[in-house]
């Protein structure tokens, strides 16, 4: 008989014994003509079999799943008991309009000083302009929202942002552009603009629906299967803003990669060094912002998807708690570890974005008993009031387990500010099982997605998907109805595990990402590649705010020595998205001044600069 492993129950595990497991992913790096090869052979009936059962032994994922006697009951999706009230905060009413939210968030945040921004020599230092910027050069009359919108769809047409190579863009229409821009421009000439966002220009990606685009969530095929009647729940809420929605951004093929590689519309650049990747999965909402063409984007975040890409482009990514966000018209709906989110320059607009959109779904309301939102007072520009109380949980060996050193000094650096500046306390912890968290992850994302896609890929739309997405539903389609139920009482598990932590942190910070911007490899912009390694350091930190559901955020604290961003994550406790913000609010004060990226476009200043050599 063959060996199997007993767990003990959470209640018996003695963590301080728990050691440390490095990583060690045990696959091909495979792009060109042999990737081509290597994905028949998966999709071949006997030996893809073969191929993905040795795939997953060597990986661990056979002892997890079919050696491992787990004692916990499945849980399905994210349940958080009760928590304790957050400091400094104010509340906000879910069921009032998102243009009062935004009037509660503008409340929250420090005076307004244009002179920050309109009065500062451009030529020595560098800013990103902000929402609230662009309100005021609206309501100066510096500028009108329909010649900024002449001024980016100029841009877009002459980088060609919305084709191949470098697409920011799948879908972008400059008439339906300026048809919103004109519409918020008589507002602001007839002295009523509806709120804050009225003409401020947000991307949203292509996973989530925007009339009039069709949404193909990356695919060269969804479009066709699936029609778009109304715009996405939070999409609504934004255009009852008066924001002006872009486009469609571009993504890694249905979420399916990290890297955000796109071998259907082309691969997006990543603004601060075009020759390597942005991350995934939301790549071009990451971009577009970090390019300077719009403050905000929207993103979807299954795991990391919209905190990888913040950091590898130097933004500010935030995953809510999940159920915050009403999913109902983006293609990760039914999903279990999937959250709408926001993708801005700064905090102060993340937080703006967040405002306008979050709310529960009616039947998350009634499953999930979320707390009350709330926003943080950030009426200082280093965070709130109740910074020096904050706990921060580090798991020092697992913090430093990266590809560069520079990413654990820069991140440390900041946290060692944090406690000097405002007496923030170093909380060393023990996370344990991040192995088998990583398995559970895998599994419970990977049988949704394909689940909400079988029909499509039995009606023959298989072979239409791009060879990474083919290689990632290769292995999906070999888990088994007892891999998924045991992956759920993992969840289950590592819920346990974390919430004992939270009684004695308040956040767990992180680096972002175990590496910065990797290089795209050129061979694999034309059918993309297969890099297990790479995308084990994308994910290291970013896996447990989407299996359990926590809110968690990406801010940029500094460059590595080639220049490339490096962001930190904070991740707080079960619906705390305020002390989240509270906290990133002060990292990005304490951070290091922010450089401007090799491709930036100031839309805002009449003498823009396409590109910095």
């Amino acid at each position: 008989m063959g060996k199997y492993k007993v767990m003990k129950p959470v209640n018996e595990v003695d963590v301080s014994c728990v050691k440390y497991k490095e990583e060690d992913i045990k696959a091909p790096h495979l792009t060109g003509f042999l990737f081509k090869l290597f994905v028949k052979m998966l999709e071949a009936p006997i030996i893809g079999s073969l191929i993905v059962e040795s795939l997953k032994k060597n990986n661990g994922m056979t002892q997890i799943f079919r050696n491992t006697v787990i004692p916990e009951e499945p849980m399905f999706r994210p349940v958080f008991p009760s928590q304790k009230p957050e400091l400094d905060v104010v509340l906000v009413g879910e069921d009032e309009s998102a243009v009062d939210r935004l009037e509660t968030a503008l409340k929250c945040l420090p005076q307004y000083d244009p002179s920050l921004s309109f009065q500062t020599d451009k030529k020595t230092s560098f800013r990103y302009w902000k929402i609230r910027d662009y309100a005021y050069a609206y309501r100066s009359k510096l500028t009108t929202p329909s010649l900024v919108a002449e001024k980016i769809i100029s841009i877009i047409e002459e980088f060609k942002y919305d084709k191949s190579p470098t697409p920011f863009l799948i879908s972008f229409d400059a008439n339906e552009v300026r048809k919103q821009a004109e519409a918020s421009t008589q507002r602001f000439e007839e002295g009523h603009p509806i709120s804050i966002l009225d003409g401020v220009f947000i991307t949203i990606k292509d996973d989530i629906d925007c009339l009039p685009h069709t949404t193909t969530g990356g695919t060269r095929w969804l479009h066709e299967a699936r029609s778009v009647e109304k715009d996405a729940v939070v999409v609504s809420r934004l255009r009852s803003c008066g924001a002006i929605l872009l486009g469609k951004s571009n993504m890694h093929e249905l979420g399916m990669g990290t890297s955000g590689n796109n071998s259907n519309y082309g691969t997006t650049r990543n603004p601060h060094a075009p020759e390597r990747y942005t991350g995934g999965s939301s790549s071009g909402s990451a971009a577009i912002v970090a390019a300077g063409l719009c403050p905000a984007a929207l993103g979807t975040d299954g795991g990391g998807s919209v905190r990888i890409p913040a950091s590898l482009c130097g933004v500010t990514g935030l995953k809510t708690t999940y159920g915050r966000t009403d999913m109902t018209g983006s293609l990760c709906a039914g999903g279990t570890v999937e959250v709408v989110s926001p993708l801005a320059s700064s905090l102060e607009d993340t937080l703006l974005v967040y405002a306008a959109i979050f709310g529960s779904s009616s039947a998350d309301r009634l499953n999930l008993n979320p707390t009350p939102p709330y926003l943080p007072k950030l009426l200082s520009h280093n965070g709130g009031n109740a910074i020096g109380s904050l706990r921060l949980g580090k798991y020092t060996t697992w913090f430093n387990d990266v590809h560069s050193s520079d990413i654990s000094d820069k991140c440390e650096d900041i946290i060692k500010l944090l406690s000097n500046n405002h007496g923030c306390q170093v909380v060393e912890i023990v996370v344990p099982e991040l192995e088998e968290m990583r398995a559970a992850h895998v599994v419970s994302i990977g049988s949704a997605t394909l689940c909400s896609l079988t029909p499509h890929c039995e009606a023959g739309k298989n072979s239409e998907l791009s060879y990474d997405t083919r290689t990632s539903f290769a292995i999906f389609k070999s888990f088994s109805a007892s891999d998924y139920i045991a992956a759920q009482c993992l969840r289950r598990r590592l819920m346990e595990y974390h919430l004992d932590i939270f009684k004695n942190v308040d956040v767990i910070v992180t680096p972002t990402c175990g590496m910065t911007a990797p290089v795209i490899p050129p061979e694999a912009v034309k059918n993309g590649e297969t890099n297990f390694q790479v995308a084990a350091y994308l994910m290291r930190f970013v896996v447990a705010a989407n299996l359990l559901g926590f809110p968690a955020i990406s801010v940029p604290v500094g460059y590595d020595k080639e220049g490339l961003p490096i962001g930190l994550q904070i991740m707080g406790r079960p619906w705390a998205e305020a002390t989240v913000l509270s906290l990133a609010a002060a990292v990005e004060e304490l951070a290091p001044v922010t450089k401007k990226p090799a491709i930036f476009h100031d839309v805002l200043d009449t003498n823009r600069i396409h590109t910095e050599k």
